[in-house]
């Protein structure tokens, strides 16, 4: 199982250049966290405590916007999320609903802050992994933002049909 979670991550931007033994010492106090259909990660504006990395299972990305749920995307089998609380202290910028029954290994600071003292050089790697992750995200949105603002009708995201409890 381990070797196997090594693999899924060694595939991933996030933990690209990263070798097995540090992934293996990385994983070491992960937790994995199982979440059942219906049932949410985290919500945006919880308390960020760390980052997933989906195993298993499908999840859905949203946000809140004049009481409704709409779709920023949808996430699969070694698809991450929650990367920002490792890198600031802001509460969550978003939701992550469980499509399907899901198993994620959880990361948090601590986990880096041990990874750091035991090797700086691959800790820095993954901080600049994430950065880069960040930037390509960054970019997509500066592109939305720009075409948005000089009148390009872009495409309104999906509204998902949710309990008034799940808002």
């Amino acid at each position: 199982m381990l070797a196997a979670r090594i693999e899924l991550m060694q595939q991933m931007p996030i933990f690209g250049a990263i070798d097995a033994a540090t992934l293996e010492f990385l994983l070491e106090p992960a937790p994995v966290i199982e979440v059942a259909a219906g049932d949410y990660f985290c919500r945006e504006g919880d308390l960020a405590d760390g980052m997933y990395v989906l195993e298993r299972g499908r999840v859905t990305v949203s946000k809140s916007w004049e009481d409704q749920r709409l779709l920023l995307r949808r996430l699969g089998p070694g698809d991450c999320f929650g990367e920002m609380a490792l890198l600031d202290l802001f509460p969550r910028s978003a939701s992550i609903r469980a499509d399907e029954d899901c198993s994620a290994i959880r990361l948090t600071s601590d986990n880096l802050l041990r990874l750091f003292e035991h090797d700086a050089t691959q800790f820095a790697l993954i901080q600049m992994n994430i950065g880069r992750e960040l930037s390509r995200r960054l970019r997509h949105t500066d592109a939305l933002l720009f075409r948005a603002r000089m009148g390009e009708v872009l495409e309104a995201p999906e509204r998902l049909v949710t309990r008034p409890a799940d808002l």
